[in-house]
């Protein structure tokens, strides 16, 4: 896939102030501080198109993204699709009235956005699983929501180290899980994955009656 344009539409607090429209959307969401930001301007291509921060949940709305592919060829069909950036979730600071209203708009968003078509879920190859994750993916499998896993930060640790990290995630998945949801690796920094993702992403468009 080659992303011919990127760019921003909207920040919504509910699902019904989202955009009134048929494209398939692509949400990311992981919890704070996972390099979402980062990973989305890196399969964007745009470095200023999500706000990156050192501040953890920074995130507090539904951004929606506007997503323009070069179709095939001098003439290609040129597809269009929404890439949304949810708010990250586990972020301690928030209070407990914050962290409902938060909890409230990504599973309103996950469960009833029809246009929802798939879920990538980040998570920091560097680190041992993590409860709220495992926890976070069993609700998905329990609601049949479609969901990748993307593991980031794949630079940030040796090749060996990334391997048996990767590994030892999927070992823990296979405890729970009968059969595993796709998954990718990758670098915000080396771009690694970012052509694995679009190519995934454009298959599914495919098989989409637009």
């Amino acid at each position: 896939m080659q992303i011919k344009s990127a760019e921003f539409l909207i920040s919504s607090a509910r699902i019904d102030q989202c955009p009134k429209s048929n494209l398939p959307e692509y949400a990311f969401i992981g919890r704070s501080n996972v390099g979402k930001s980062s990973l989305i301007n890196m399969l964007t291509g745009n470095g200023k198109l999500a706000k990156t921060s050192a501040t953890p949940g920074k995130t507090i709305l539904i951004n929606h993204f506007v997503i323009k592919e070069q179709g095939e060829g001098s003439k290609g069909q040129e597809n269009t699709w929404y890439l949304v950036d949810l708010p990250g979730y586990g972020y301690a600071k928030r209070s407990k009235k914050d962290a409902e209203k938060f909890e409230h708009m990504i599973t309103t968003y996950i469960l009833d956005r029809e246009q929802m078509t798939n879920l990538f879920l980040l998570i920091d190859v560097r680190h041992e699983p993590q409860q709220i994750d495992m926890e976070f993916m069993e609700w998905l499998g329990e609601n049949g929501v479609p969901f990748s896993i993307v593991f980031t930060k794949g630079d940030k640790v040796s090749k060996g180290k990334l391997k048996g990290n990767v590994e030892h995630y999927l070992t823990e998945l296979k405890k729970q899980w009968e059969e595993l949801p796709p998954y990718f690796v990758t670098s915000s920094e080396t771009k690694m994955g970012r052509e694995e993702i679009l190519n995934y992403i454009e298959e599914i468009n495919k098989t989409l009656v637009q």
